[in-house]
């Protein structure tokens, strides 16, 4: 049992590496690495795709290594290879992105990302730091997660949904903000989950022993 996390240079991933090999040793689901390799993210029993910076930029980096991005839409869309994308890597599963410029995403989860835009004034933007999760739907990688358990944020977009039945779970922020989106075998965080604490890394665990 082999989990990937795709480098496509997109952000530190020294963090998330060390939180799901913790995790996998843990549940006894194999090893964890980190590789910018078309042929092992086709290999892969699950896929991790993580992502830190602008939707176009991550976009533009992951299609650009047009073999990799073609290993991973068969694993995940023909294989049913688990997947979580993780915040940008979240976001990219999305019909389209408006940050700067409208940019089309893998239409995995139907939805499209936008700028938050709290309705008190005074929150500020980026959204950062711990917010409470409120569970919208149950799901196995929620497993052990309840509403108020906290998750750590760095976000200005999240995902505005078309099919609420796609959206797990949300956190207020000025309204609702998308925290996250799953739908057959396909799961997505808005936040770290590898510096969440407890819930983030019993999400971790949950994925990694998840059977979809």
């Amino acid at each position: 049992m082999r989990t990937v996390l795709i480098d496509y240079d997109s952000g530190n991933l020294h963090s998330a590496e060390k939180a799901f090999q913790r995790m996998a040793l843990e549940r006894d689901a194999g090893e964890v690495i980190v590789s910018d390799r078309a042929e092992d993210v086709a290999s892969a029993d699950r896929i991790v795709l993580p992502g830190d910076g602008a939707f176009p930029a991550c976009r533009s980096q992951l299609f650009e290594r047009s073999d990799l991005f073609e290993a991973l839409n068969e694993a995940v869309t023909q294989k049913g290879r688990p997947f979580m994308g993780i915040c940008v890597g979240m976001q990219l599963m999305a019909n389209r992105g408006f940050e700067y410029e409208e940019v089309d995403g893998f239409g995995w989860i139907n939805g499209d990302v936008k700028r938050i835009a709290p309705k008190n004034s005074n929150l500020k933007i980026p959204h950062m730091g711990w917010n409470e999760l409120i569970i919208d739907a149950p799901h196995p990688v929620l497993d052990g997660v309840t509403n108020g358990d906290h998750a750590y944020f760095v976000h200005s977009y999240q995902m505005e949904m078309h099919s609420m039945d796609e959206r797990l779970a949300h956190v207020e922020y000025g309204g609702d903000v998308t925290a996250v989106v799953g739908m057959q075998n396909r799961i997505g965080v808005q936040f770290h989950p590898e510096k969440s604490q407890s819930a983030g890394l019993r999400m971790i665990g949950n994925f990694l022993t998840w059977a979809p």
